[in-house]
């Protein structure tokens, strides 16, 4: 069947959506006066099959042109992050001598702790700027370029002061990206369908964590003492060229919204931006007049799930502080440096297995609650273990579990944030980067539980990270209690503010099109 030509739609979006916000003051809450929206004619013509075949071929369409560009900007995002680790054991902390930069282990911890000072300091503004502009196309790939030239950089540093400054900026620049990428990604897929593009998109940050023990052990191996330089330097300068080079590749394959693409047909460019109207009952990113910083903020602060949000964002990220220095943990085994980082290679492994499944049957089955709370329990079990015993298999075994016990379920928990704060954008992107803000704050403090002395059990260290999964745990279930009273208030045709819209209220053109919270 030929899709029939789709006319004045576009046109016609403000008359459908007649949204009128009105602030009388800064208390009150804002009114909002909606017609009932119908579809374009593309979808009034269409079967449920013929609707259904559509929509898996734009799916798949969205999918190749948006997630191989996403992830291979992760992965580099990750590992320019946190090569410092790896850095380590290939001479960092050498003398100067020998071509280190002669710094103490609290030095280090410092280097590696204050680049999130910078990341949490811009992920909110960034976040928010991005919603305003709607040009993930060209901000994403610039700030790419930016911190590619920072992270270049480390390699020419000289002193423990110089390090501490670049570390800072490359924090400051990198924030960018993970936030705007869930925001991004939250404006293009279904709630069905973003856990699992959530979990592809994260499984950069795994995919790295592999390849940065292989890429470390190659350099290592092999360039160290190249033209002068030690192995860690050599590490930087290629990672950091290596981003730019794919930065610039970006501007080429990455879409802004729906609204805006040019590589969509007419046909589907309506039945993308309709699939989300309709999934939500309220249409997302339209223009950039719509979209108020601060107004977004408010929202999002003013939401209780927002705050549930954090604290379980914030237990997850703190229980898995352990791959900032999993190169250094695995090294108390005693095993030599490069086959120490070859070591850390399977773990990574088994979190982008475990992480992939996980989240395609958490899409599959609609449930989240217990694709998050599941996998941590195996992570509890592993910092005890790694607590409690020096013996080499089980200690390995532990370190195994560690990242696939955190990162399956966490996965899920990004998506989560997406599923139950899904309108208007600019809450949503302001939500998406506080609640990412707050949860990295662990990163700032953790790093000072693995000093050298505290090896190879680092108890206090293991049992942090065990306490801090079970409040993510406990935070998952207040969470999924609340959830289910609003969705009977939903039942019931009640008020329930802050589900839909501004802040407001369902029902309404979401409640009649049967808007539920994802469970």
């Amino acid at each position: 069947m030929t899709a029939p030509e789709i006319r004045g739609y576009e046109d016609d979006v403000d008359n459908k959506l007649a949204d009128h916000v009105s602030n009388a003051s800064l208390g009150d809450v804002p009114t909002i006066t909606r017609t009932r929206r119908e579809p374009p004619e593309l979808v009034r013509n269409l079967s449920p099959e013929e609707r259904q075949r559509l929509e898996r071929a734009l799916t798949r369409k969205i999918d190749f042109r948006l997630m191989p560009m996403l992830i291979l900007m992760y992965v580099m995002n990750y590992l320019d992050r946190n090569n410092i680790a790896a850095a380590r054991l290939a001479g960092l902390q050498d003398t100067q001598s020998k071509g280190g930069l002669n710094l103490t282990s609290t030095e280090y911890l410092t280097a590696l702790s204050i680049l999130f000072v910078g990341y949490l300091l811009m992920q909110i503004p960034s976040n928010l700027f991005l919603n305003k502009i709607g040009k993930p196309a060209l901000y994403l790939p610039t700030v790419m370029i930016i911190w590619g030239v920072i992270s270049t950089a480390t390699a020419g540093a000289q002193s423990y002061g110089g390090l501490i400054a670049i570390r800072f900026f490359l924090g400051f620049v990198e924030a960018a990206y993970f936030p705007g990428c869930l925001f991004f990604l939250s404006s293009w897929y279904t709630r069905k369908e973003l856990g699992f593009r959530t979990a592809m998109l994260y499984s950069g940050s795994l995919l790295s964590g592999a390849f940065s023990g292989l890429i470390s052990a190659g350099i290592t191996n092999g360039l160290d003492g190249a033209r002068g330089l030690r192995a860690w330097r050599w590490l930087f300068i290629i990672e950091g060229v290596i981003t730019i080079v794919i930065a610039f590749l970006a501007y080429f394959a990455l879409p802004n919204f729906p609204r805006t693409t040019s590589w969509l047909t007419e046909n589907e460019r309506q039945l993308a931006v309709w699939r989300l109207d309709e999934d939500i009952g309220e249409d997302d990113w339209v223009d950039s007049t719509q979209q108020t910083f601060f107004h977004g903020m408010k929202l999002a602060f003013q939401d209780i799930k927002t705050w549930i949000l954090m604290v379980l964002l914030f237990g997850f990220v703190a229980a898995g502080t352990v791959t900032n220095l999993f190169p250094t943990v695995v090294a108390t085994l005693g095993y030599s440096k490069v086959d120490s980082l070859l070591l850390t290679v399977p773990p990574y492994i088994l979190a982008v297995i475990t992480s992939f499944l996980n989240s395609w049957h958490a899409d599959r089955t609609g449930e989240r609650y217990f694709h998050i709370t599941l996998p941590l329990y195996f992570a509890v079990i592993a910092y005890i273990i790694a607590a409690t015993t020096t013996s080499i298999g089980p200690r390995y075994f532990a370190m195994m579990l560690m990242p696939a016990g955190v990162y399956t379920g966490y996965v899920v928990a990004l998506g989560w944030i997406s599923n139950t704060l899904p309108r208007p954008p600019a809450k949503r992107a302001a939500a998406l980067a506080a609640i990412n803000a707050v949860s990295n704050c662990s990163s700032i403090y953790a790093s000072y539980m693995y000093p050298d002395s505290a090896g190879p059990r680092f108890i206090v260290a293991m049992s942090v990270n065990c306490v801090m999964a079970f409040m993510a745990i406990c935070a998952a279930t207040v969470l999924r209690f609340l959830l289910v009273r609003l969705n009977k208030k939903l039942d019931r045709g009640e008020v329930v503010k802050g589900a839909i819209a501004v802040g407001e209220a369902v029902p309404g053109e979401a409640s009649r099109r049967g808007f539920r919270f994802v469970l």
